[in-house]
């Protein structure tokens, strides 16, 4: 019986792409970041979710110093996290940044990110070579395959 060599990439060998678009969720800096380099567990919206599973995670163009400055000072409140290594213009903004799993949507949890009133409870971050993209509203498809490279049509 011919047995395939695991160690030939051969069609057959190689991992399954997805054969349609991943969910993406838009998050605006510097919470991605966060989510994907310090820890983040939880992504807060005002809405629930039944989506579970591997998403990515859209870095929304818009983001003011303000905003940026709160988000840094309430990660440093949170889990003492120094931003110091996303500073504003360093953050890519515009597209796919990275992917997680959802494992869980909750209106209570015991960590110091949540703030509900739901929390979508995030697990393996994975950052990705950026890929721009234009964002939207709740969740949306998006064709790109987990390694960071558009998917054939």
């Amino acid at each position: 019986m011919n047995q395939p060599d695991l160690f030939q990439r051969t069609p057959s060998a190689l991992p399954p792409v997805p054969s349609e678009p991943l969910l993406c969720l838009s998050i605006r800096q510097p919470w991605a970041h966060m989510i994907l380099h310090h820890g983040k567990d939880i992504e807060n919206r005002t809405w629930p979710t039944k989506v579970r599973g591997r998403i990515l995670i859209h870095a929304s163009k818009g983001m003011t110093r303000q905003q940026y400055e709160d988000a840094a000072w309430f990660a440093y409140e949170c889990r003492r996290v120094h931003l110091a290594d996303c500073w504003p213009v360093d953050l890519p903004r515009g597209g796919i940044v990275g992917s997680v799993e959802i494992v869980d949507c909750v209106q209570h949890w015991d960590s110091p990110w949540f703030g509900g009133p739901w929390g979508f409870v995030l697990r393996d971050p994975r950052p990705l070579e950026f890929t721009p993209c234009r964002g939207a509203l709740g969740f949306f498809r998006h064709n790109a395959r987990l390694d960071g490279q558009e998917e054939a049509q």
